[in-house]
């Protein structure tokens, strides 16, 4: 049976019973003008071969119920059988095309295809393939918006319910499949790549689905490079084997630091570690990061020399006296992926980046094993000025650069240090005030005292064969009997790198 219209509708109209038995009685009147109203009334196009069904109406009455178009509010059951009729008189009967009776399998057909068809759209872009997930929504929704058009013009009855929850579930499992997929495929270049460069690039490379291109931004970022010190020599007294071994356990640790404080592996060269603070993931506080895995460092190099210590005779003297200078840097620099089309590396370029390299090769020069412009210290004290011990060395002016640069050593932890080192920094840094005043004499007597003060002593601290002191004590020996232009400034020219 099909369904024409509303119970309250144009289309089906509809007359009170007592209305019609009254212009029927009048038919039959002796007064012309009652019978020439009642026929006028009969004479009505509803009336035109139209088949009358009369049937109860009030509510009271409960003979209702819910309809296709009625299916809210219940409606007077005759309207059922006025559809019945109207379906029998049109014939256009609700009916499944003429293959679907004769060709059982065919409707599968239908829900197979339509079920191959969504998911595949589904799927074929990965996870983040907005445009082929759109087309999977379109061909799901044209096919139900074809199926409701055909039953509405043509009487036709296509699948809906199999063919559209098949292809819904279908997919479904299908992207789910994917995630899971991807998720193992993500684990697969985690693992592949995570032991050659930082966890949160592969991280980011994986997250945004493309592939690595040559090219590099410029980013606000603190550079960290760190070498052994007097390495060369550990290559003669230690097989390849041995040194391998060793270096594999001093990189470990300094590289586990290193990322645990948020920095990026650049690259090893040999026994040097360079890295970088703030890219590819931004860290508003990296110069403080970039200080405190410095220190960090120096403390597990220090449990590195007294566990090597303890292992007696497997590891020469030389091993016990390791020890390691680290350079830092802040400012922009370029950093991105670098190399050729075939073979880069992410990493870090520019003068700010070579000016680190220049802390850590010139730490030595000073006598420390931490170094650090006055740009990183800034930014250190800015985001923490409680947590960081720093002390002026003065100005100096790198080889390969015309400007004078402010350097800092990088001393402790403020819940690290001591008294005397406390005393020693303030005794050394009045010594340099007086030292750019050109007062050589007291400069001199005041570098004598915090030499005396110095946490690491020439000959009592292991691998220690200066300190900024005694650096600063040869510096005035010379200088002082030199003769300075009027606008000398105490800035120290490097000669080495």
């Amino acid at each position: 049976m099909n369904w024409f219209s509303a119970w309250d509708s144009f289309e089906n109209p509809r007359v009170s019973f007592s209305t019609v038995y009254a212009y029927a009685e009048m038919l039959h009147s002796e007064d012309a003008e009652e019978r020439a109203a009642a026929e006028e009334f009969f004479a009505q196009a509803e009336f035109k071969d139209a088949i009358v069904l009369i049937g109860p109406v009030d509510p009271l009455l409960q003979d209702l119920a819910t309809t296709s178009f009625d299916s809210m509010v219940p409606v007077p059951k005759v309207g059922v059988h006025g559809n019945m009729v109207k379906t029998i008189v049109s014939g256009k009967f609700l009916q499944r095309p003429a293959a679907f009776r004769d060709v059982a399998w065919l409707e599968h057909l239908i829900t197979v295809a339509l079920s191959l068809g969504v998911c595949w759209l589904a799927t074929i872009g990965g996870t983040r393939g907005a445009l082929p997930k759109l087309a999977a929504v379109l061909l799901l929704v044209g096919y139900v918006y074809t199926a409701f058009w055909i039953f509405a013009h043509a009487h036709y009855i296509l699948p809906i319910t199999l063919p559209v929850l098949s292809a819904f579930t279908t997919s479904f499992v299908g992207v789910i499949w994917q995630l899971v997929d991807e998720q193992r495929q993500k684990g697969r270049i985690k693992g592949m790549f995570g032991t050659y460069v930082s966890p949160a690039l592969v991280e980011r490379m994986v997250e945004s689905g493309e592939d690595p291109q040559l090219g590099g931004v410029e980013e606000n970022i603190t550079a960290y490079f760190s070498d052994i010190q007097s390495f060369s020599t550990f290559s003669e007294k230690l097989s390849p084997s041995r040194l391998v071994s060793l270096m594999n356990e001093y990189l470990t640790a300094c590289t586990d630091i290193v990322q645990s404080e948020g920095g990026t592996l650049d690259k090893y060269i040999g026994d040097a570690v360079v890295a970088i603070y703030g890219a590819p993931l931004a860290l508003p506080d990296h110069p403080l990061r970039a200080c405190v895995a410095a220190l960090r460092v120096h403390r597990r190099v220090a449990e590195l020399r007294e566990k090597w210590r303890h292992e007696g005779d497997q590891w020469p003297q030389i091993v016990h006296e390791l020890q390691t200078r680290i350079g830092l840097n802040t400012g922009p620099a370029v950093v991105g992926n670098m190399g050729s089309q075939t073979r880069f590396n992410y990493t870090m370029m520019g003068d700010n980046v070579n000016l680190a390299a220049r802390m850590e090769s010139g730490a030595k020069s000073w006598g420390v094993y931490t170094l650090c412009t006055e740009a990183t210290k800034a930014g250190c004290l800015a985001h923490d000025p409680e947590r960081v011990v720093f002390r002026a060395l003065g100005r100096i002016v790198v080889k390969g650069r015309a400007q004078a640069v402010p350097i800092h050593e990088i001393v402790a932890l403020k819940e690290d240090i001591d008294d005397r080192t406390r005393e020693c920094i303030a005794l050394f840094e009045q010594g340099l005030e007086r030292y750019y005043a050109r007062d050589w004499d007291a400069a001199l007597a005041l570098f004598h005292r915090s030499a005396a003060l110095e946490p690491n002593q020439p000959g009592v601290t292991v691998g220690v064969t200066s300190n900024p002191s005694l650096v600063y004590q040869r510096i005035v020996e010379e200088v002082r009997y030199e003769t300075l232009p009027a606008d000398w400034d105490g800035v120290y020219v490097m000669k080495e790198k």
